[in-house]
């Protein structure tokens, strides 16, 4: 089991993979979650599709879903993480979500 994969649930439902790679990240819907009649995607930004979708970054939208300021910087020191590993950081805070979409180490998912 990687720890560079990430398992991304929209509500209870598995929708699909964050995947660091050498040159970014790609993100892909699960295809259980596509045949789901009632899937939504993760974001506006990434409508479902079977193509995945690459980035040299972190997309947007997960780094929209991590702290900022003030708790960033106790997060960052209390769990001994670097600030600028932004995958690291999703992957510890991600599981609390504010919204409908949560991040957990790809280990940690039944899937």
């Amino acid at each position: 089991m990687s720890k560079d994969r990430a398992a991304v649930f929209h509500g209870r439902k598995l929708a699909g993979m964050l995947t660091k790679k050498a040159d970014g990240f790609e993100f892909a819907y699960d295809s259980s979650y596509l045949s789901d009649p009632e899937a939504a995607p993760i974001s506006l930004g990434m409508p479902l599709r079977r193509k995945e979708y690459r980035s040299k970054e972190l997309f947007p939208f997960f780094e929209g879903l991590l702290p900022e300021g003030w708790l960033l910087d106790m997060i960052c020191a209390t769990a001994k993480l670097d600030k600028d590993d932004r995958f690291r950081l999703l992957l510890h805070t991600g599981g609390d979500p504010v919204g409908a979409v949560s991040v957990t180490p790809a280990e940690e998912s039944n899937g």
